[in-house]
């Protein structure tokens, strides 16, 4: 489905008036998703895992050099003419000010299930929400009228209302109470056993096990270990990557270890 081929990014910067520079941020980076399974990006802020997704569908800043090969079942990205249907891949991002504060949250859903490529009734509109546990009076508020978890959910809604074959969620949890999260990663749990392909993007290690089947780890622009989710148990022991394991054993329910390799204190 998805495959990232020896992706890296860099920035140009100028250095006085004349020469530039480029600061690279993220190198050599290999990654795949399939059909059927959650594939977890997981990484300390800074480590680039926005700019993954980012590069994935054509949106970073106008200063970034990209190299490699992405694509999407065989197709180049990014860029939705790359893909053979609008709909193919969908993004959940991360900051909420992608919502339009001007628009009603029904007519953001509607706008999304377009581009999306489908029409949808008014009663599939509220069957989206409703899947996320937004209720009916969301489909005439402003995005300024919903809490902030209400509005993460509605994101979700909206990228998922065209059925795409490949969602990319970026941190879709953030600011939800435990049920509510549980809930989302469900929702995309349920997805990826429908034969979707999810590259669930987040810093909680212990939330991206609990339901994913992979797990990619990123330290400081490169990526450093991808893992079975099931290996991450116990001690820590079926690990492969010195890295993975010291993030595992760092979390709270384990030793709580605080110092990880050639993170200089990572904060998880």
């Amino acid at each position: 489905m998805l495959s990232v081929e020896n992706l890296s990014i860099s920035f140009l910067r100028y250095d006085g008036v004349v020469h530039r520079r480029e600061v690279t941020a993220l190198d050599g980076i290999d990654l795949s998703v399939s059909r059927g399974e959650i594939v977890a990006l997981v990484g300390a802020s800074g480590a680039g895992k926005s700019l993954l997704a980012h590069a994935l569908f054509g949106i970073l800043p106008a200063n970034a050099v990209v190299r490699g090969r992405l694509s999407l079942e065989g197709m180049p990205l990014p860029g939705a003419s790359s893909v053979d249907a609008r709909g193919g891949m969908a993004l959940v991002p991360q900051s909420l000010s992608h919502l339009d504060p001007l628009a009603r949250c029904g007519r953001q859903l509607q706008w999304a299930a377009r581009r999306g490529g489908v029409s949808k009734t008014r009663q599939e509109l509220l069957a989206a929400l409703e899947r996320f546990g937004l209720g009916t009076e969301v489909m005439r508020l402003y995005p300024h009228q919903v809490s902030g978890g209400m509005a993460r959910r509605l994101l979700l809604a909206m990228a998922t209302i065209a059925n795409p074959a490949l969602v990319v969620a970026d941190e879709p949890t953030s600011g939800l109470d435990p049920d509510a999260a549980r809930g989302v990663l469900g929702h995309l749990r349920g997805l990826a056993d429908g034969g979707k392909a999810v590259l669930l993007i987040t810093h909680d290690l212990v939330t991206a096990v609990s339901h994913a089947d992979r797990v990619a780890i990123l330290q400081n622009g490169r990526m450093v270990g991808i893992e079975s989710a099931d290996a991450f148990s116990d001690d820590g022991e079926r690990l492969t990557h010195p890295y993975a394991k010291a993030l595992w054993l760092a979390m709270p329910g384990n030793r709580f270890a605080v110092s990880l390799p050639g993170s200089g204190g990572l904060d998880v």
